[in-house]
């Protein structure tokens, strides 16, 4: 997946040096939900972290707010 996405950094679940380790932590929080939430894995805008987000609190042109907002690149979904 190369998707460019747009998310707050505050609404992070987490923040890794070890890409394995926020898949693992994505599949955590995914058998645990119960609503059937997606959440990503992407790749940290400073190119050297990964970062797990539900994919709901993507920022698009609906949502977008007066927050500060960075690209993240897409790595996985679960």
């Amino acid at each position: 997946m190369d998707d460019i996405v747009f998310f707050n950094p505050g609404d992070s679940i987490g923040n890794f040096h070890d890409y394995n380790e926020a898949v693992k932590t994505a599949q955590i929080y995914k058998e645990k939900d119960t609503n059937d939430k997606n959440f990503l894995v992407v790749h940290g805008p400073d190119n050297e972290t990964f970062d797990v987000f539900f994919e709901g609190d993507k920022v698009s042109h609906d949502n977008e707010s007066d927050t500060l907002t960075k690209p993240y690149k897409v790595s996985g979904k679960f």
